[in-house]
């Protein structure tokens, strides 16, 4: 099975788009959203609920006050000021380095697992797919993408291909969605700011040794732009695999609810399909 996942430098570049619009263009193909901060791949797509699980990606601390003798001492050990004046900690700060419990005298504080987020698997009629949803100020967004994967490994059914919606950037959640991978695309706009932007995330596949290829999303805004991006592209002989045409009908399909796909924009598809004929044309390659 075939993973490739989609990722840009910024949000906005139309990665969700095209990944749910694929959805509807590929055949025996698992979907997932790691974009586990913000995700919206599911606005996309309807489905009935197989999993539903709690994720715990980390610990805290809490202290019982019945056993405290307010030495102070966890209290001059926390780097995060998470204790108050009153032993009390805060979960939003406590980070759960477990300092606190090493040098209470009483052991009056425990660590125990703290939910930070919650991991969804739904049967869809675009396949199986994965996804979760990061609780508001928690850390830990490249474990809790690496579950979601899992996640999607359990309810395998020898599907050909997963496609994975992942994070905007070079932080911890987009490393976690490409290690692994068999390819990525790289989505990118034409400006200066989404040039800079790509020359970032290629750069981080290549430190993962994940092999790129990149779509330029609504290429025809700044044809001069488009150029660089191509040239830089081919400097780095790094495939451009789909140039997709701004089209203003695309915003009125999503505002409701739908796809390029599912709206019959034949601008947008044509070029959607070209990109994925492409792309498995390169996958094949790949494995010879």
């Amino acid at each position: 099975m075939k993973q490739i996942v989609f990722i840009s430098g910024k949000g906005g570049t139309g990665k969700s788009t095209l990944v749910a619009s694929l959805g509807h263009l590929v055949h025996n193909k698992m979907l997932a959203d790691c974009d586990v901060d913000a995700p919206n791949l599911h606005l996309l797509l309807d489905g009935t609920e197989l999993y539903q699980a709690d994720y715990s990606g980390g610990k805290k601390a809490s202290i019982d006050l019945d056993v405290c003798m307010s030495c102070g001492r966890c209290r001059e050990v926390c780097r995060f000021n998470a204790i108050s004046p009153a032993y009390l900690v805060s979960s939003m700060a406590c980070e759960g380095c477990a300092a606190c419990t090493v040098v209470c005298p009483v052991d009056a504080i425990a660590l125990s697992d703290a939910k930070t987020g919650q991991t969804f698997v739904h049967e869809t009629a675009l396949g199986r797919f994965a996804h979760a949803r990061l609780a508001i100020g928690a850390d830990g967004s490249g474990k809790l993408v690496t579950q979601v994967r899992r996640n999607l490994s359990d309810f395998q059914q020898n599907e050909d291909y997963v496609l994975i919606d992942g994070s905007p950037g070079i932080g911890c959640s987009v490393i976690s969605s490409i290690t692994g991978t068999d390819a990525v695309v790289a989505v990118a706009e034409p400006t200066p700011s989404g040039r800079h932007d790509l020359d970032r995330v290629l750069s981080t596949a290549d430190h993962f040794k994940v092999p790129a290829y990149v779509c330029i999303n609504k290429f025809d805004l700044n044809p001069a732009v488009s150029e660089q991006i191509e040239s830089d592209c081919q400097a780095r002989n790094i495939a451009v695999i789909g140039k997709i045409p701004f089209e203003p009908l695309v915003v009125d399909a999503l505002q409701n609810g739908l796809t390029p796909v599912q709206a019959k924009i034949r601008t947008v598809i044509e070029p959607m399909e070209n990109l994925w004929q492409n792309l498995t044309v390169l996958l094949a390659s790949q494995s010879r």
